[in-house]
């Protein structure tokens, strides 16, 4: 027989594969929207191509716009359909890596392994150094049946992405699944957050500040330090703006600048 904490984050698992259930769903939806935008705009370029030939073509300046996929509260990132390359491999691999970010709340250092998470590092550090995380915001705290702070969307909405994804790594380290399908995420951890499908991670990441629960299908790359830890902690101590257990931090987290170097 469960008790009512085991009740609380079971529902809150489900909640969150819910969420990115939805997510992918929408990601599909703006893919098919894509596809037949492209074909009009084929037929569009063969009509005007066709109209200049018989000196019939005007000037007309259409600023029509695809409609972006709608945002939710999910944890899960909607990643780009640009199809984009992963960044080339320029990190040292057996290296110690450092990701350090200074939020308008405290500093938060993040110690990375490159040798577990090699594709995971080699991307922070490129995106890091177009300084693509600087002056964005954290945009969703947790507070009930799971513990995370969530940051890397450079749209602030969590529907944002870096225009290509990445491999899951690392995904054993946390041992192997209960019977209820999760392992322990231990506070301090910084996990990749992604759509509930494998290797479709971003650039946008969860920072852990309570033991939570959660299916081990997320790359852990990273530990926070204690001032970190302490960071986050009183950003999640402040609670939901709107007093909700789910959405954007009372406490506003922006990274006014994100690095990563060799340790």
């Amino acid at each position: 027989m469960v008790n009512s904490d085991q009740r609380r984050r079971q529902l809150a698992r489900e909640k969150f594969e819910r969420q990115q259930q939805r997510r992918a769903e929408a990601r599909k939806k703006a893919k098919r929207r894509n596809v037949i935008i492209a074909s009009v705009l084929a037929v569009v370029v063969l009509a005007g191509a066709a109209a200049y030939a018989s000196g019939g073509l005007s000037g007309g300046d259409s600023s029509d716009k695809a409609a972006a996929p709608e945002s939710s509260d999910s944890p899960a990132p909607s990643p780009s359909e640009s199809g984009e390359p992963e960044p080339k491999m320029t990190i040292d691999k057996n290296a110690a890596y450092t990701m350090a970010l200074k939020t308008s709340q405290g500093d938060i250092s993040i110690a990375m392994d490159a040798k577990k998470t090699p594709h995971t590092v080699n991307s922070f550090k490129a995106l890091a150094d177009k300084k693509y995380f600087d002056n964005t915001k954290c945009h969703r705290l947790t507070t009930e049946g799971i513990f995370v702070l969530q940051c890397g969307d450079p749209k602030g909405d969590g529907t944002g992405g870096p225009g290509y994804t990445i491999e899951d790594e690392n995904l054993t380290a946390l041992g192997k699944a209960g019977a209820d399908g999760s392992v322990t995420y231990p506070a301090g951890t910084v996990a990749m957050a992604n759509t509930g499908q494998p290797h479709t991670g971003g650039s946008q990441f969860f920072l852990v500040y309570k033991d939570t629960k959660l299916p081990p299908s997320y790359t852990p790359f990273g530990t926070m330090d204690d001032a970190g830890l302490k960071t986050v902690e009183a950003v999640a101590k402040a609670g939901v703006d709107g007093g909700t257990g789910d959405g954007a931090p009372k406490k506003t987290v922006t990274v006014e600048k994100g690095t990563v170097d060799k340790a």
